[in-house]
């Protein structure tokens, strides 16, 4: 018998933890998106906590996302269990959509840092390569977009630092594009970065709290 297995994967870099958006984290995400500036910065519409539940299952479940959510390493409570939501640890969530019909190997990029006290300490860097770094390995993607709001200066700083350029500007929606082609020199950069990261991959019985990977289990 043929069995496919839900699979959870997470990712650990030097500040922070990235794990499956998973049905506990719910709750916290859905305080933060009530802050008018999040959803201004992040171009978001408030959801009702049903809607929201509905949205983290649609996440994990969508072959086309891929998302995370970021714990920040310093406010994990005693040792770092795998597996576990560590909801106290929620620093922001990153994101990928593979959205381009005509080439699916393009990826949009999103980052948000929504604790206060986690800005300022090169946790949405370090969330953004790493995030970009899965995306090669596992998904082959060569090339990333992302979209910011014009008056999003840390984010649009932060990508331009990170070598994503302006391609276009909506003055309807007041929104910068920006482009990052992974060229040879950035892929083998971006893959070295991977061996400083420990991967966890583990199987779960709860599929809407799983990251899609496609691995199959033969029993």
């Amino acid at each position: 018998m043929v069995t496919t297995m839900a699979m959870k994967v997470s990712l650990e870099g030097k500040i922070v933890v990235l794990v499956p958006y998973m049905a506990a984290h719910v709750p916290k995400y859905h305080r933060w998106m009530q802050d008018s500036a999040l959803l201004q910065a992040t171009g978001s519409e408030p959801l009702s906590l049903e809607q929201e539940y509905e949205m983290q299952i649609s996440w994990t479940q969508d072959p086309n996302k891929r998302t995370f959510i970021v714990l920040d390493k310093d406010l994990i409570n005693g040792e770092l269990a795998y597996g576990e939501p560590h909801v106290e640890a929620m620093a922001g969530d990153v994101n990928i959509y593979m959205n381009d019909v005509d080439d699916p190997k393009v990826a949009e990029v999103e980052i948000m840092i929504a604790e206060s006290k986690s800005r300022g300490k090169g946790i949405g860097k370090e969330s953004v390569l790493m995030m970009m770094a899965y995306a090669i390995k596992n998904l082959e993607i060569h090339k990333f977009t992302a979209k910011i709001g014009d008056s999003n200066t840390a984010s649009l700083s932060l990508f331009r630092k990170l070598g994503f350029e302006d391609s276009s500007y909506s003055g309807i929606f007041k929104e910068v594009t920006l482009e990052y082609m992974v060229t040879n020199l950035r892929r083998a950069e971006l893959l070295k970065l991977l061996e400083d990261v420990i991967t966890h991959t583990y199987s779960s019985d709860n599929p809407s709290d799983s990251l899609l990977t496609g691995e199959t289990c033969i029993a």
